[in-house]
């Protein structure tokens, strides 16, 4: 469950969409992996305004998976 603050908007850790720097911090991976899993179509992605591509935490923790 996500808290809101005064503003209404969510504490960014919370929130569940990642950017894909903090995609990648939170999957100890880079930046490129990130883009390669999004390429070979393994993690969607979401475009966000002119450039910006997000995450959702939830298919991230779908991808690491045990073994």
């Amino acid at each position: 469950m996500t808290t809101a603050n005064r503003t209404g908007l969510t504490h960014p850790d919370e929130s569940p969409w990642m950017t894909l720097q903090q995609a990648a911090v939170y999957i100890a991976t880079s930046v490129k992996t990130v883009r390669r899993l999004i390429a070979a179509g393994d993690l969607p992605a979401f475009v966000c305004g002119k450039r910006g591509l997000r995450v959702r935490r939830a298919d991230l923790d779908e991808l690491m998976r045990p073994v």
